[in-house]
């Protein structure tokens, strides 16, 4: 059975019987946002600058890899960054939770721990952003909190917001969910401060492209091997993500062979999801290997990505640092 996301990119016909729903919906955040611009339901303002890295669209656009990259930027300009998400995917009893390298994923959700390993920030997680901003203000030296999505999530002030959308698939139906992907009607783009193209972008909108790494054990991360060391055989493709399509497209344009196993985003691996009785490779995301690192075996592998971003978006992101965010010399 294919998944809803198929139909909304594929512009099926029959959505339009869900366009009542959308309606009805679009009304509901509507009133939502309007009752935080006046003043009826009160964000709260924390001590810290906040960005907020989100998408208007259900699914994944690349933000995560983007977060990662305003990490080390921030870093780059004397900021100490701190990051904080929903913890999506995270049974955690109680919020917020404080997110480390060695974390739980099933506890505090797969891109938390991601980014905890990638950036080395530190990082809180919990449904309330405002609770999981305040814990990390407790409990760490930061001096800017970068948001992991929380585009929608009004309760919590934001001095910058950075949109990302999927220059592939960009708006589907163009409908709010359900007869579409998107969270928030398209207009919402020009209320944000950068809007940040997975891809190529059009007028207005900034590039970024993902640089592919070598494939990375999961036994061993330091033991690294090139991808076209697998070209010899068709190898096992797995990925939970957003858009695994975007993965599988990445590999085969590195040249390999695939067998593809896709996955709900943020699914829980077992051991029997990447066992495929045959030997052969298997190859995921990173995002995916932090949830099978713990049962790993010496034919998996996972291939990290990074985002690249122009010159010109350097130069937007720095002149707003420069006028909504604290001077670092």
């Amino acid at each position: 059975m294919k998944r809803l996301d198929y139909y909304w990119y594929a512009r099926s016909p029959w959505l339009v019987l869900l366009t009542p729903l959308s309606l009805l919906y679009r009304v509901v955040i509507s009133l939502r946002r309007s009752f935080y611009r006046t003043g009826v339901f009160r964000g709260t303002r924390v001590p810290l600058p906040v960005i907020v890295v989100g998408n208007i669209t259900v699914g994944g656009t690349g933000k995560t890899p983007l977060v990662a990259w305003l990490a080390a930027h921030l870093r780059g300009k004397g900021y100490r960054p701190g990051i904080i998400s929903r913890g999506y995917g995270g049974g955690a009893s109680n919020w917020p939770q404080q997110v480390r390298p060695d974390s739980d994923p099933a506890a505090v959700g797969d891109e938390a721990v991601l980014l905890a390993t990638t950036t080395r920030c530190p990082m809180a997680v919990a449904p309330d952003r405002v609770a999981a901003a305040s814990a990390l203000i407790e409990h760490s030296d930061c001096d800017v909190i970068l948001s992991d999505d929380g585009l929608q999530h009004y309760a919590l002030q934001r001095d910058i917001e950075i949109a990302v959308i999927d220059g592939v698939r960009r708006f589907g139906t163009g409908f709010l969910i359900p007869a579409g992907p998107l969270r928030e009607p398209a207009s919402r783009l020009q209320t944000v401060d950068l809007v940040v193209v997975n891809g190529l972008g059009g007028e207005g909108e900034h590039p970024m492209s993902m640089k592919q790494g070598d494939a990375h054990s999961l036994l061993d991360p330091d033991r690294v091997c090139p991808l076209s060391d697998f070209h010899y055989q068709t190898v096992h493709a797995v990925a939970a993500i957003g858009n695994p399509e975007r993965f599988f497209r990445s590999l085969r344009q590195a040249g390999l062979q695939l067998q593809t196993h896709t996955f709900p985003d943020h699914h829980p691996f077992q051991p029997a999801d990447i066992r495929f009785g045959d030997g052969r490779p298997v190859l995921m995301t990173e995002k995916d290997a932090v949830k099978c690192r713990h049962f790993a075996v010496d034919s998996d592998w996972y291939v990290p990505v990074e985002a690249r971003m122009s010159d010109d978006f350097c130069a937007c992101l720095d002149a707003l640092l420069d006028t909504r965010l604290p001077h670092r010399g």
